[in-house]
């Protein structure tokens, strides 16, 4: 299991846009991806849970990765919030 805590850039939070786009990247994965706020959690392969947990802009959220690609996984998610989940381009 890794895991990696980021804040969240997008002056809209994780919308719907954003929050499809996590779950888009997450899906290409086998390990199980998790987003940890607050004590809340969701599960990046689902846009329904993503958005479930109403991440803002500044929040800072948590992301658990665990299986067999649980290292590119968690870059690739990490390496998207850091873009702005596709929406600073």
């Amino acid at each position: 299991m890794v895991s990696r805590k980021i804040t969240i850039i997008n002056p809209s939070g994780l919308h719907l846009r954003p929050a499809g786009n996590l779950c888009k990247e997450s899906l290409k994965y086998k390990s199980k991806i998790k987003i940890n706020f607050g004590d809340k959690s969701a599960n990046a392969k689902s846009v329904l849970s993503v958005l479930g947990v109403c991440i803002k802009f500044g929040d800072e959220i948590e992301f658990v990765c665990e299986g067999t690609d649980e290292e590119e996984a968690l870059e690739a998610v990490c390496t998207l919030a850091d873009d702005g989940f596709g929406e600073n381009e």
